[in-house]
């Protein structure tokens, strides 16, 4: 039978992948992930998931843009990392994974789908996690690749999800001490979800 790789919050890490000021310009509904990206740190903060963050060649292409409200997240930022390699799995990004033997899932989101975050999704599968990528939370600058990567991805084992998909399985019921902060999180977000999914997930079909 097929592996069933199930979301819980205590084996999981968000992996937030070079969004970043001087990409603005160039991605393909660089807007819309980013309202992905603020939602899911949200729920990063909601269920206590550890969130890292990569910036490629930082001096170059800049910070993460200052939409992205990383300081919110506190020690729940676990790393933030500049690097040359496309992939996220630096030897600082191994490490903290290495000290957190639990953690069994990844949630990827980000830019760009065929570089980057492919790249990390391959790298991941090698060390063994399950990797969930939100349809919604990445994009490429031609949105034609969007659709070839995230199929190349399904195709080595990534799991192909959307940002509110994840967040319920993450969330997991309705009997939690949470679920009341939970649900009108979701309802804030309803514009923003339609929008980014409107955008991006049907480029990705």
């Amino acid at each position: 039978m097929p592996k069933v790789a199930r979301l819980d919050p205590a084996e999981t890490v968000f992996f937030l992948c070079d969004m970043q000021t001087r990409f603005k310009p160039a991605i393909y509904g660089f807007d819309e992930v980013v309202l992905t990206v603020n939602k899911m740190l949200k729920v990063a903060k909601l269920l206590n998931i550890p969130v890292v963050v990569t910036e490629q060649n930082s001096k170059g292409l800049g910070p993460t843009t200052p939409e992205i409200d990383l300081e919110s997240l506190g020690d729940l930022r676990i790393l933030t990392v500049d690097k040359a390699l496309f992939s996220m799995m630096v030897p600082d990004v191994k490490t903290r994974l290495q000290e957190r033997p639990h953690i069994r899932s990844v949630v990827l989101f980000g830019i760009e789908s065929h570089v980057c975050v492919l790249q990390t999704a391959l790298d991941l599968l090698d060390e063994g996690y399950d990797v969930h990528v939100l349809a919604d939370g990445v994009s490429s600058c031609n949105r034609e690749e969007v659709p070839i990567a995230l199929s190349r991805m399904q195709q080595a084992g990534t799991y192909i999800t959307t940002s509110e998909s994840a967040a319920f399985q993450l969330q997991r019921g309705a009997g939690t001490p949470q679920f009341k902060e939970f649900s009108k999180l979701i309802k804030d977000e309803k514009n923003s979800t339609t929008q980014a999914i409107q955008k991006l997930a049907r480029s990705s079909l």
